[in-house]
């Protein structure tokens, strides 16, 4: 892309949004262009400002983070959210992941990774910090799941990569030029191979067999 990277920050910590701006203010092309501290705030101002990505912080007074991400993505399904959370259980990586979310990194992670993960993100790859992907209770070996990769066909890996590049199916339909019940029957026969049910696990699946970058 090209031009500065359009950021809001949405956290209800004032003295954590002022750390976050003035660490990106560091990088030549990220530019923080508002800050929301609750949830309502932050679906107003991405409608306003149309930034290229929104990092925000799960826990917040009012309608909340998770809730925050369904309510954006749900009117912009190309909406990029980056999760900055002091939780690091699985439970709340799916969660965001499933609303909509792009990434999910904590707070305790390095600055640079906060960094890396915008900088993927707004190019269209799916970013969850490499020490949480370690947690997943993923059933198989990687061997196993790279047996299972190989033998999808040529079309259900392409929707494979773009289910975990954290693509809606309806985006995925439009980008394949497929039926969105198309994408969605092969999105179930893909879980279903490899015995998982969350766009998470297909991400991790696809960063542990190198298929995807973290």
């Amino acid at each position: 892309m090209t031009g500065k990277i359009k950021v809001i920050l949405v956290d209800d910590h004032a003295v954590v949004r002022a750390g976050f701006k003035m660490l990106l203010s560091t990088e030549a092309d990220i530019e923080v262009i508002a800050e929301a501290d609750r949830g309502e705030a932050a679906c107003q101002l991405y409608l306003e400002k149309q930034p290229d990505i929104m990092v925000l912080d799960l826990s917040m007074p009012g309608i909340g983070g998770l809730e925050s991400i369904r309510r954006i993505c749900s009117r912009n399904s190309d909406a990029k959210v980056l999760v900055f959370s002091v939780h690091d259980e699985m439970v709340y990586v799916d969660r965001a992941m499933n609303a909509g979310a792009k990434g999910y990194i904590t707070k305790n992670s390095a600055p640079d990774i906060l960094v890396a993960a915008i900088q993927k993100i707004v190019v269209g790859e799916l970013y969850i910090e490499q020490g949480l992907t370690k947690t997943f209770p993923l059933q198989n070996s990687a061997s196993e799941y790279q047996s299972v990769v190989d033998s999808l066909s040529s079309r259900e890996f392409d929707v494979f990569l773009l289910l975990a590049k954290g693509l809606t199916a309806h985006k995925i339909a439009e980008e394949l030029c497929l039926g969105y019940k198309t994408v969605a029957n092969y999105g179930t026969q893909i879980r279903n191979k490899l015995d998982v049910s969350t766009v998470a696990e297909l991400a991790h699946i696809a960063m542990i067999l190198g298929i995807m970058k973290n």
